[in-house]
């Protein structure tokens, strides 16, 4: 039997069939939607977020900064209706290389015809002639290149594609024989060359733009790296945000998306505070049969060095269909049983017809896949991986998780100012849910106080298991046990309020108190 499976073994398959029990928490695992022309109404988002969406993500390839602006002001205010914690990632676009179809003429390619890519961006794009926006492609290609021009590649679901063979470099032209027949229509194509290093910066100028004017305005949470191929990449990023006003507290998610950065997949992983696993581009990259290998092996490594890791392309059919297939589904669920922390929904809610249908389907197979995930096992596990290296605190939220699987705790409350306690405790994936109460700081430039915290509870949005709560800014990070107390008493009547605390459960408490951090198991009276 599948060891990360704990099934019982003599269950019937029938129960199978039995209805699941409401909980009070949704899926452990995250959702996150990107949010587009279908979906940034107040009415839509509010659903989206209701169905279980806890990160919106934006995407910078289309649209200009007031468009977003207005999609974020909708996000705020389902936020402030709902009552519902959303992060807000912002994707940059990266040196995505594009087709320009300027008169938006739909362009007919028959297969074994040839067609060339120009970077002369004048010309009309034509079945024989298509303007590329990148000077430098026939100094990187040679005879035999596979180059993938589709419509959506980025987003997902792509309706039109062509593969293309370079038969001839001439100049700065690529001339390729077309491979499969297709007609492109509309304004924008995503062309992308298989294995290919494209001499392009990865955090472009006009990302840089974005990210000081919509991205400073906004105080946004996570930035998704398009196209991560170094760990310098991620330095360079971190350096940009260090000088952003408030962006040093930005997180900086790694997505790979090409052979380049799978190659430097360790250093990456070390400097980015998560990793995106961008599979559309990857699957254009690697030959399919290993796609899943390499989904496997960094889910893993994401795991084992407690950052989260998120998979996208999970559902691309609902789209345009309101059930996924059953190899998507199935798809899903084993993202889960990997470890996954959460799924990234790009075309599916961006521009799909169901987008609150996709997020909570996606969220009942999450949840349903979380029921069978082997806690026990992956705890042994990632406590052997983590050896004699691990440090004072996370030898700490490790025992705390071990208390609540040893007391059957309901929950666990984890009092955080920084994030850091809270997703250490996430790490070892409890089989209970995390409540993270981050505790504000003040800080003073002797004109003003400013509290930090909401990027700190934002930001565990995306991590698996953990429930952010914010507590009242009257009781600071450092204070003394007295305050402790009535932080705790405040978290414990949340639970009982919302349901999720009944009497008699046990609950397991990580706080610190002065200089050190202490665990504590309580019994709850009637």
């Amino acid at each position: 039997m599948n060891p990360h499976l704990n099934l019982e073994e003599n269950m019937r398959l029938a129960s199978v069939l039995e209805p699941s029990k409401p909980s009070f928490f949704p899926a452990r695992t995250k959702i996150v939607g990107t949010l587009g022309p279908q979906s940034r109404t107040v009415e839509i988002i509010t659903n989206c977020l209701k169905a279980g969406m806890s990160v919106a993500q934006f995407d910078f390839s289309w649209g200009d900064t007031e468009y977003h602006q207005e999609t974020l002001d909708n996000l705020k205010a389902a936020v402030k209706s709902t009552k519902k914690l959303c992060g807000v990632m912002l994707d940059t676009v990266g040196p995505e290389l594009q087709v320009i179809n300027k008169t938006e003429r739909p362009i007919s390619l028959q297969e074994d015809s040839f067609v060339v890519l120009t970077p002369d961006q004048d010309k009309e794009a034509t079945s024989s002639l298509l303007p590329i926006n990148f000077t430098g492609l026939s100094s990187a290609v040679k005879t035999g290149d596979t180059i993938f021009i589709g419509q959506y590649l980025f987003t997902g679901s792509e309706t039109t594609s062509v593969w293309l063979e370079v038969t001839e470099v001439n100049g700065e032209d690529v001339v390729c024989l077309v491979k499969n027949s297709t007609t492109l229509s509309g304004p924008l194509y995503t062309l992308h060359v298989s294995q290919i290093h494209i001499d392009l910066p990865t955090l472009t100028d006009k990302d840089k733009e974005v990210i000081s004017t919509w991205g400073v305005r906004n105080n946004i949470d996570i930035l998704s790296l398009s196209y991560t191929r170094h760990a310098e990449d991620v330095r360079h990023a971190r350096e940009f945000l260090s000088k952003l006003g408030d962006l040093y507290q930005t997180q900086i998610f790694a997505k790979i998306e090409n052979v380049e950065g799978l190659a430097h997949f360790d250093e990456i992983l070390e400097e980015a505070d998560g990793i995106i696993l961008s599979r559309g581009n990857l699957g254009i990259d690697l030959p399919p049969e290993k796609v899943f290998m390499f989904q496997k092996t960094a889910v893993f490594k994401c795991n084992m060095a407690g950052k989260p890791a998120v998979v996208t392309r999970v559902v691309d059919s609902m789209t345009e269909n309101l059930r996924p297939t059953r190899a998507e589904a199935t798809d899903v669920a084993n993202a889960v049983l990997d470890g996954s922390d959460a799924i990234l929904l790009g075309a599916e809610t961006l521009r799909g017809l169901y987008p609150v249908e996709t997020i909570s389907t996606v969220g009942k197979i999450c949840a349903e896949a979380e029921k069978v995930f082997n806690y026990d096992l992956y705890y042994k596990r990632t406590v052997k991986y983590a050896g004699d290296a691990m440090s004072h605190l996370e030898s700490i939220t490790s025992t705390a998780v071990r208390a609540a699987i040893k007391v059957k705790a309901s929950v666990i409350l984890c009092f955080t100012s920084t994030g850091r306690a809270a997703r250490l405790i996430a790490k070892y994936k409890p089989i209970t849910p995390v409540i993270s109460v981050v505790i504000p700081r003040v800080k003073t430039d002797q004109l003003r106080w400013t509290f930090t915290g909401a990027f700190e509870a934002r930001q565990s949005l995306i991590v698996r298991g953990v429930f952010p709560m914010l507590a009242d800014p009257r009781h600071q990070a450092e204070s003394t046990n007295a305050t402790n107390e009535s932080v705790l008493k405040v978290a414990l009547d949340h639970g009982k309020a919302a349901g999720f605390i009944k009497p008699h459960d046990r609950v397991v408490v990580c706080q610190k108190l002065g200089d050190s951090y202490v665990v504590k198991i309580l019994e709850l009276e009637d």
